[in-house]
């Protein structure tokens, strides 16, 4: 899935797969301009709590 802040043209976005997730418990993620490069790996239930901070505004920029 992209977000909903890519706006079709790629910008500074990243993208997430749930059907991985939803079989192997691991979200794999990657930059949203480069979708045939690399991917990170990160188990689900640690993407759901960062998702859910992100959500709750649990981080503050710098």
């Amino acid at each position: 899935m992209k977000s909903s802040y890519s706006q079709g043209n790629g910008g500074q976005c990243v993208e997430w797969a749930p059907a991985p997730a939803s079989l192997s418990g691991v979200v794999p993620v990657r930059d949203s301009k480069t979708p045939h490069g690399p991917a990170l790996a990160f188990p689900a239930g640690a993407w759901g709590s960062f998702i859910a901070g992100v959500k709750g505004d649990g981080f503050t920029a710098s």
